[in-house]
């Protein structure tokens, strides 16, 4: 499958793949997913990758729905500036494709951030590393497996 996908299953945590056919017309991965799925889309999240002032790569798990708080994210990782990371190097450092990337099984592990809507859902759906494929779990779940936090990073 993928590495977010075998991940989840060698450490048997509770999840569920759901596949649906990608269109790389698709304007927006996250919103595609949220519609052919049929998922309200505050519950669909779009994994971003930053990086500081200092070259630091950062990944940011916001709804599909609003946008990542560049200002919010560098606050919460405790640096003066983050912007977002240029694509090919989120690529490289993940070993994802754009679209596809997942904050699960990443090539290096990236200190992670996730927003903190994710926590008022019972379940969240997140990329499993391919376009077309989405893993639902819960927040805590894809939290502990990414080493992650929760903070304010979303907007609207």
């Amino acid at each position: 499958m993928t590495p977010a996908i075998d991940l989840l299953k060698k450490a048997k945590a509770a999840h569920q793949v759901h596949s649906y056919s990608h269109d790389p017309k698709a304007a927006s991965y996250g919103l595609e997913a949220a519609e052919k799925l049929d998922l309200d889309a505050a519950r669909v999240f779009k994994t971003l990758l930053a990086a500081t002032e200092k070259g630091e790569l950062l990944v940011a798990v916001v709804p599909v729905a609003g946008s990542l708080d560049l200002k919010a994210l560098a606050q919460a990782a405790g640096v003066k500036k983050a912007d977002m990371a240029d694509p090919a190097a989120a690529q490289r450092a993940t070993g994802y494709l754009l679209g596809g990337i997942s904050p699960l099984g990443q090539k290096k592990r990236l200190r992670t951030f996730i927003d903190e809507s994710a926590q008022v859902h019972p379940t969240i759906y997140v990329s499993a590393g391919r376009r077309g494929l989405e893993v639902e779990l819960a927040a805590t779940v894809l939290a502990q497996h990414c080493l992650a936090q929760f903070a304010a990073i979303g907007r609207g």
